[in-house]
């Protein structure tokens, strides 16, 4: 209970305010002892005498307002008798009781003046109020006005968005319909082509082949014509011999007759016989040499017919080689018809999986569109939600902070009811001229109320609490959990003093129980195809990894300094970096794309790959951030990006992210129209951004580093910018699976903040973007550019070496000395140019990046001097980074290679020494370490030249002119 005291001066009032005492009674209810400050008894209210009475008065609560005077103690009798008693006092004791009457007066006056205080307070309370809820209803109008605004935006970004659909539907159609249309055209074409050599070759063959009946038919023709002649020369010849023998026989004969005749005649006349047949004899001898003759002439006839039946029988022999030939050129003119026409058929059927794969390309990019769509839907849908959910809770803020002023001025109202009463009760008092003596008494006043201010104070911890929310730092048992889950790949600092006494690695095998389960682990029989493959797959991925961990647990360890010393600025001291993107790969499904590419980078003899910005961002290349936590972005899903980096891992190739931690692009506008207010998980305000950057009002300090101007710059000195980053670093590296940072525009703020971000997720590897321009005089570059690797240094140094940075001063001396300018590659002091020549364990190498080269080309490096570039940056110490470009596209993969085993032969890491021994017009000439010696340039010269090199040394490398590698045997 609370107790209050007042002077014993006193008699019946009841003073607003009070010292406490004690807080034992229930809210609401405190006592008031009125009455002298004594230690006295109290005396019970029931004695006789009036003066000995103590007045108790009890007031209820609020609720109970209007029995304020329930319970007095004495009754209207009792104000009679005491009446009566008063008028048999002395005189002495009237003039007293006025005395005290006039000081009850004066005593009532001032508790008047002070009620008119206490109803001024109410009244400046009651206007507070109004005020507060002139305030809501403001806020409350202004966070309708902004839902208006959202959904209007969302209903024009969704009227957007359908007619984007809409014109993407069309382009699909118009683009099938030109892919049946070119298919056509194409099988058309094809067909007339097709028939064109056809008819050629037909027409080619068929007049072949009439030429060929033509000469035959000519030859025939014409050896017939010959053999006709010959043949009816000579029957005719022979007949008209035959005729004239004949008739020259007929004419002997009938002279014969005639001679015969005359013979009989003669002989039966008397004419001698013998003249007769002497004559006779005389003819037939002539017929016989006639008949010889003719004989003669008909053996001609029958050689001259012999000869004419061979030369019958050549031509013959000669038409059926034609004919033969006819015939094998019909044969090769039917075996050319079925072969173009096996050709038309493949083309045809090439067409057709040509058009097939066509249509099922357009089905894919129409199934990825509209995959793309309901996403991008669904995103809306999940934003509208989100933007519901928020403005219900807005409501649900300002209907209970409404409810909370109602309940407040409900209270303020009952207690000014409650001084009204007790004002009313303390001028009753007054009035009925009550005398108290100085005696042992005290009246107990038992009054109800509480404190209003709670709630309408602007101080108050409840409004802070509505207004900002709780922010308190993480408990450190939290902190020792976090720290304790944390995995361990890429292993962390190892104990140093435990590695230096000891020249081995633990074995740490596994146990043989877990061994022999993978040994003898089988699929399942009866399994689906799919299921059995997948199971599979799953079980010889065990058995590789337990290969590699018992390959990597029983080899010897020989102690070697520069490994012991695993820094997030240095890694292993062996790293080559490949940057695992260019600025156009957002494009295409990358993580997809470069995690089958995880085996071959193994193989080359990259260790790390340098990743694409994960975070979703405003520009699709992913450096204009927003929502740090969403990590569905251009390049892929969050799924795709944990495949990639488990394929990753699997390949022993370490993951480095992309983090832009400068700056960050606001959610929403400020109330004056400003883009501010951060959303998603790390909902930061205008207090997050440095109060020097021009464009996005800032409250926070002035900023630690440059401006970029094109998104709101975080200010790191917030102690809760500095916590959210550590937690989204170490959400990055323990469930996402990072190994290491490439930090992004790191000229925007301290070093130092860097250095307490790595400390604090203890990243493999580490390399700052410091990117600042060379010195330059009338157009050339100045051989001098101590000033520039100078910055960067610093830049190292604020971050206590725990990061790398990028050696642009290397990049920019590469671009002018290998056009026969090598004598820029030394220093006065004889070391190399650029970080490379100062610090080179923190100095990251390159020759091109996404920003340099691809189809940006700010800065590209001469494709001509390519394999130059990568021969100085490959042998020279520091970590070099290869670009993607360079490895799959320009067609320098095998020089790469080659020179990356090179480097492994020798030994080559990043602390490695360097000698110089020429750097002049005509080349350079350096050795590395203790096992390499390279030259650049058209310089002659071998290591059987210089005097310096002790030993025999092997040709490695030989590009003549350009560049050329020694090693040591």
């Amino acid at each position: 209970m609370s107790v209050f005291l007042l002077p014993s001066s006193a008699f019946g009032m009841l003073l607003p305010h009070f010292p406490v005492v004690s807080s034992a009674t229930p809210r609401g209810q405190f006592h008031l002892i009125l009455g002298s400050s004594s230690n006295r008894k109290r005396k019970h209210l029931r004695t006789g005498n009036w003066q000995c009475r103590p007045k108790i008065i009890v007031a209820s609560n609020i609720d109970d307002s209007h029995d304020t005077l329930s319970d007095m103690v004495n009754d209207e009798d009792g104000y009679l008798s005491a009446g009566d008693e008063l008028l048999e006092m002395k005189e002495n004791e009237l003039m007293e009781a006025r005395r005290a009457l006039s000081e009850a007066q004066a005593r009532r006056e001032a508790v008047e003046k002070e009620r008119d205080e206490l109803l001024e307070d109410f009244a400046r309370s009651e206007a507070k109020q109004k005020e507060y809820v002139a305030a809501i209803i403001h806020d409350k109008e202004l966070a309708i006005s902004e839902l208006e605004s959202a959904k209007s935006l969302f209903h024009q970004k969704l009227q957007e968005s359908v007619e984007e659909k809409f014109a993407l539907e069309s382009k699909l159609v118009l683009a099938k319909q030109d892919a049946v249309e070119l298919a056509v055209q194409v099988e058309k074409l094809a067909e007339i082509a097709f028939q064109q050599a056809t008819s050629h070759i037909l027409e080619d063959a068929q007049q072949r082949v009439s030429a060929a009946e033509t000469l035959a038919a000519e030859s025939a023709y014409q050896i017939e014509e010959q053999i006709r002649n010959a043949t009816e020369g000579t029957i005719l010849s022979i007949v008209e011999q035959s005729k004239d023998a004949i008739a020259k026989a007929l004419d002997v004969a009938e002279k014969a007759g005639d001679q015969a005749t005359k013979a009989v005649a003669a002989f039966n006349d008397g004419i001698n016989p013998i003249d007769a047949i002497a004559s006779v004899q005389s003819e037939n001898i002539k017929l016989q040499g006639s008949v010889s003759a003719l004989e003669s002439q008909l053996l001609l006839s029958k050689s001259e017919v012999d000869r004419l039946k061979l030369e019958l029988q050549q031509v013959q022999v000669q038409a059926n080689a034609a004919e033969l030939r006819a015939i094998n050129a019909e044969k090769a003119l039917l075996e050319f018809q079925e072969l173009s026409r096996e050709k038309a058929l493949e083309q045809e059927e090439e067409i057709r999986s040509l058009l097939e794969k066509i249509k099922r390309e357009a089905a894919e990019r129409k199934k990825v569109v509209s995959k793309a769509f309901k996403a991008e839907l669904d995103s809306i849908k999940t934003a509208i939600d989100a933007a519901k959910e928020t403005t219900l809770a807005r409501d649900n803020a300002y209907i209970r902070r409404c409810e909370a002023l109602q309940r407040s001025l409900r209270t303020s109202e009952g207690a000014l009811k409650m001084w009204r009463r007790r004002a009313e009760l303390a001028e009753s008092l007054l009035l009925k001229e009550r005398q108290q003596r100085e005696e042992d008494e005290d009246a107990i006043y038992i009054v109800n109320g509480g404190r209003i201010d709670l709630l309408t104070d602007d101080d108050s911890q409840k409004w802070k609490l509505l207004s900002d929310g709780p922010r308190r730092d993480i408990p450190q048992w939290m902190a020792r959990r976090i720290r304790s889950i944390r995995p361990k790949f890429p292993p962390r600092k190892s104990d140093m003093s435990e590695a230096l006494n000891t020249n081995f690695k633990s074995l740490e095998l596994p146990k043989p129980d877990e061994v022999w389960s993978i040994a003898q682990e089988k699929p399942k029989e009866g399994d689906m195809l799919i299921e059995h493959v997948i199971e599979k797959e799953v079980i010889e991925k065990k058995r590789k990894a337990l290969e590699r961990v018992l390959q990597r647990k029983t080899i010897k360890w020989k102690r070697i300094p520069e490994e012991t010393k695993l820094e997030p600025g240095t890694g292993t001291g062996r790293e080559i970096v490949f940057q695992g993107f260019n600025w156009e790969s957002w494009r295409r499904q990358w993580y997809q794309e470069l995690a089958i590419k995880a085996a071959d980078l193994s193989q080359s003899g990259m260790t790390a790959v340098w990743f694409p910005p994960p975070t979703q961002s405003v520009a699709p290349q992913g450096y204009m951030p927003s929502d740090l936590y969403n990590l569905n972005s251009s390049y892929g899903s969050v799924e795709d990006l944990k495949s990639c980096i488990e394929e990753m891992h699997s390949q022993e190739l370490l993951a480095l992210g992309d983090v832009v931690l400068n700056h960050r692009c606001a959610h929403k506008q400020s109330p004056n129209g400003v883009w501010n207010i951060f959303g998603g998980k790390l909902s930061w305000g205008p207090e997050a951004i440095v109060c020097d950057d021009p464009n996005f009002q800032g409250r926070g300090n002035p900023s630690s580093g440059d401006i970029f101007h094109a998104a709101p710059n975080i200010d790191h000195s917030q102690d809760f910018v500095r916590r959210d980053i550590k937690e989204w670093l170490n959400w990055l590296r323990n469930d996402i699976g990072f190994d290491g940072w490439r930090l992004d525009f790191v000229r925007g703020f301290s070093g130092t903040y860097v250095k307490e971000y790595i400390e604090a997720s203890n990243p493999a590897f580490a390399i700052g973007e410091y990117w600042d321009s060379l010195a330059y005089e009338q157009g050339n570059l100045c051989y001098n550019q101590d000033a520039h690797r100078q910055r960067i240094v610093n830049w190292i140094n604020a971050t206590g070496g725990t990061s790398s940075a990028f050696d642009v001063t290397t990049k920019g001396i590469l671009h002018s000395a290998l056009h026969n300018q090598y004598w820029r590659l030394i220093d006065p002091q004889g070391k190399p140019t650029g970080v490379l020549g100062w610090w080179p364990s923190r100095a990251v190498t390159f020759l091109e990046n996404h920003d340099t080269g691809s189809t940006q080309g700010h800065w590209p490096f001469p494709r001509d001097k390519l394999a130059q570039g990568y021969a100085y940056i490959l042998t020279h110490p520091g970590t070099p980074v290869v670009f993607y470009d360079h490895f799959y596209d320009f067609g320098i993969r095998d020089v790469l290679t080659e020179l990356i085993e090179a480097r492994r032969r020798a030994g080559i890491h990043c602390r490695s020494s360097v000698s110089i021994y020429h750097a002049n017009n005509e080349g350079y000439v350096a050795q590395v370490g203790d096992t390499l010696v390279m030259k650049l340039g058209h310089f002659d010269w071998n290591p059987s030249k210089e005097n310096q090199l002790d030993g025999s040394w092997q040709k490695f490398i030989d590009k003549g002119s350009e560049y050329q590698v020694w090693l040591r045997q």
